[in-house]
């Protein structure tokens, strides 16, 4: 898939994630904290999806039937999971290098998943539709917010689900996401983030709203460094917080 015509994809921010793409699958490499935080996103989505669209959070297969895309997708650390709760999932990311990686790594697995490279505009102009969407640790990196939303809009079905994960534009997130994260503990690599480019809340419930996708959810992602994992805490989204919504 071409990168042309293609708003949405930064770049510089690409090339950032394709230097480290063969850490994808370390869990104390330079993704560590998605590793982290892919339990506790696992137990939010399942719940969120199961209770739309009624299905049994217990069954093994409770994402059987829907068609999934993985918006971001990276080496695959959501998509296999989703492929085993039985979804068709498409995997989509701008790095070439990523995705060869996430293909090997679901093979390796036994996992059928459709990984492809580009963008959401050129994805949204060939005509496909996904009952759910998921955009988790994305929207900070793109280059073109309005044109990835309005691109998401369209691949999203009527009453079809999207859940978006991101950083607060905050002093906090300033201090964690960044000067913590980046330069104190190293759990990312110098750079990974720009904090201009963080997202209020209220900022993305407004400009989801303008697409005709309505929120209904926010919740915090907190790290709670005595357990070593994120955990859900509605009350605080000051840093990280993940975000349902139903297209109308």
């Amino acid at each position: 898939m071409s990168r042309r015509h293609s708003a949405s994809i930064a770049v510089e921010e690409v090339a950032q994630f394709t230097r480290h793409a063969e850490d994808w699958w370390n869990p104390d490499g330079k993704f560590k904290p998605l590793h982290r935080l892919n339990p506790v996103r696992l137990a939010y989505v399942r719940e969120q999806v199961c209770e739309h669209f009624g299905r049994d959070r217990g069954a093994r297969h409770s994402f059987k039937g829907l068609k999934i895309l993985d918006v971001g997708c990276g080496g695959g650390l959501l998509s296999e999971p989703l492929a085993r709760l039985g979804g068709h999932v498409t995997g989509l990311d701008a790095s070439e290098a990523t995705i060869a990686l996430a293909r090997q790594h679901a093979k390796l697995s036994g996992l059928t998943i459709d990984y492809c490279t580009g963008g959401v505009e050129t994805l949204a102009r060939k005509g496909s539709r996904y009952d759910l969407i998921f955009a988790l640790e994305i929207i900070e990196h793109v280059a073109d917010v309005g044109s990835f939303l309005k691109s998401l809009a369209t691949l999203l079905k009527p009453n079809g689900l999207i859940i978006m994960s991101t950083l607060n534009r905050t002093s906090k997130s300033f201090l964690l996401g960044i000067v913590a994260a980046e330069y104190v503990l190293g759990w990312v690599p110098r750079g990974t983030h720009q904090w201009n480019k963080f997202i209020r809340p209220s900022e993305l419930v407004r400009q989801l709203d303008q697409v005709n996708i309505e929120t209904k959810d926010i919740s915090g992602l907190s790290f709670n460094p005595l357990r070593g994992a994120f955990v859900l805490r509605s009350v605080d989204i000051d840093v990280n917080y993940i975000l349902t919504a139903v297209k109308r």
